[in-house]
Formats: C-alpha cells, structure tokens, sequence
C-alpha cells in the first residue's frame, strides 16, 4: 500500500504492550473493568448510527445491480484504500508484524466478511428497514459470546432478561414464517441474525485492539478483509462477467465504501478504544431508525406491523443489557 517505514510512531511499542493474539493480553483485556461512555462517546455513537443507518440503504441499492460479493469487496477496498492512504499522511506505519496482522484477519473475517456477505445477500430479497431491524440484535448476541467465551463478563439477570427479550422481539419480526417452515424471507431474515452473530463474536475479539490508534485497527482489518474477498469473488462472480453499474449503484457504492465504511470505522475503533466492545456495539440500537426512516422515504419500503413491534421488543431487550435506564429507574 505504499506504507512508510517504521518511524517515531511505529506500532511495534503498541503490539507488545496488549500482546495482541496472546493469553497474557487477552488475560489482562479482561481483568478491565468496564469502559463508561462519557458525553463525547454518545455523540460518536449518534454519529455512528447515521452512518451505518444509511449503509443498509446504500447496500440495497448496490445489490439490486450486483451480486453481494462483489459489493463486499468494492466496499473494503476502497475504504481500506483511503484508510492507507490517511495512515501515510498523518505518518503511522502499518508494518507492525505476523501476529498483529494474523489478528487484523481474524477481525476482518468476523466483523466484515461474514456479515458483510451475509447483510448484502439477505437485502437481495428482503427490504433495507427489515435488515437494519434484524442487526438491531447485535447486542443480544454480544451478550451471548460475552458470557459463554469472555473470562470475566458472566450476564447479570437482567442482561439474561434483555436477550430474552432481544430473543422474542426476533420471533415476533420473523413472525409464524419460522413455524411454516421455509418461508419466503425465513432464510434472508436468518442470514441477518447470522451477521449480528458475528458481530457478536467480533466486538470480544476486537478488545485486543484497545492499544492501537482507531485508524490502524480500522485500516488493517478492511485490508484484510478486501484480501480474503478477492478469490471468492474470482470464485463466484468474476468480474469481467458483471455488468457495468449504473450511474445511481455507483454512487450507492462510493457512499457506502467512503462514509458508511471508511469514517465509520475510525469511528467505531474510537469508541471501542474508549469505551470498550460491549459499549461500542450499542450503536445498533440506533440503526434501525435511521435505517427504517430512510428505507421509507427513498425506496419507499413498507413494514408490517410485526417489524416495529418486534423493534420495540428489541429496544426493550438492549435497554436491559445496557442497564443504565434500570439504574436510573431503579434510584429515583
């Protein structure tokens, strides 16, 4: 990528202190306690969920001309592009070795490969809104990883009561399809639960990253990501066999790689860095309205009545595993 060479601002001093992809440093993440989120976290948080919000209606857009493969790879390339591009400019190297890249790969498969493909399949046949709604179970999911593979993050009960009720809020939004048996969006909606999943996984893998400058951790992992999207879209849908998209996909595609990935990112890393996983991925539960809202008024999606009543469900389910609006209720 043209990186400079290791300078004043090399990440060797970085790796060795959280001993990335080591028992000692993901011993020492978890004796942490707990990260707050102060004001300017919120805000981040905020401006987070309008970027993300308007990746699910950037991504409907780009799907409908090409298959999800391909707009996954368009998607990290060009924003790991401009990453690299920023790391070079602000003078941070990127030449920091086998075991922090080897952990770049791992995250790049768990938080964009997997539910990159995922999403961008599972909008070829169900609406941006439904999906942002779905992902809104990141959270739940987080819990879940936390509890069964974290050394130190057992639910409490009403983290156990969230994804409860993160769990019936999914039941209520896949509706009676999921007892018909195959229904006609059962396997899209299961494909977007199948991306939270992920997410789930990658916000306690992404702990190991709290040393690193948000733009390194953000650079490293969608480069990791567009290197392991190539052969597969070799694979599945060889470029010279797509067809040339139009003018509104283009745009669509530039917006999502740019806005909703590269600045999204720094972003994310920033507040994972500052406030930990578990906090950073509370974003979704801000999404969706974003996401829904502008699902309605540009493509002109429809939902049921099920969809917002299982968002409700789920909003109910992340204010519990979040615990603050209980403490508050709780002390007044």
């Amino acid at each position: 990528m043209g990186l400079r060479a290791c300078g004043p601002q090399t990440l060797s001093s970085d790796r060795e202190r959280i001993g990335v992809a080591t028992a000692a440093g993901d011993e020492a993440a978890a004796r942490q306690e707990q990260p707050r989120m102060g004001r300017r976290e919120w805000l981040l948080l905020l401006l987070l969920s309008l970027l993300w919000g308007g990746s699910f209606l950037f991504a409907k857009v780009a799907v409908m001309e090409w298959p999800p493969i391909a707009v996954v790879l368009a998607r990290t390339s060009l924003a790991a592009a401009l990453l690299a591009a920023a790391t070079w400019l602000s003078g941070v190297s990127l030449a920091a070795g086998l075991p922090l890249w080897r952990a770049f790969f791992v995250m790049g498969l768990l938080n964009n490969l997997i539910p990159f493909g995922l999403i961008f399949w599972g909008q070829t046949q169900i609406g941006a809104g439904l999906a942002a709604i779905l992902n809104a179970t990141t959270p739940v999911f987080g819990v879940l990883v936390a509890h069964v593979f974290g050394r130190d993050e057992r639910a409490t009960p009403a983290k156990l009561a969230g994804v409860a009720a993160g769990l019936a809020g999914v039941a209520i939004l896949i509706g009676p399809e999921a007892l018909a048996g195959l229904g006609l969006q059962l396997w899209p909606e299961l494909a977007c639960l199948g991306a939270a999943l992920s997410y789930g996984f990658s916000s306690l893998y992404g702990r190991r990253f709290s040393g690193l400058p948000p733009l390194v951790t953000a650079t490293g992992q969608l480069s990791a990501t567009s290197l392991m999207a190539l052969p597969l879209l070799l694979l599945l849908a060889p470029p010279w066999t797509l067809p040339l998209p139009s003018t509104g996909a283009l745009a669509a595609m530039l917006a999502l790689a740019t806005v909703s990935t590269a600045v999204a990112y720094v972003i994310f890393f920033e507040i994972m860095r500052k406030a930990g996983g578990g906090n950073a991925i509370l974003v979704t539960f801000l999404v969706p309205v974003s996401a829904v809202l502008l699902g309605i008024l540009v493509l002109g999606e429809a939902l049921a009545p099920r969809h917002l009543a299982g968002l409700l469900v789920i909003l109910l389910g992340l204010a519990l595993i979040d615990g603050r609006l209980l403490a508050r209720l709780t002390r007044r």
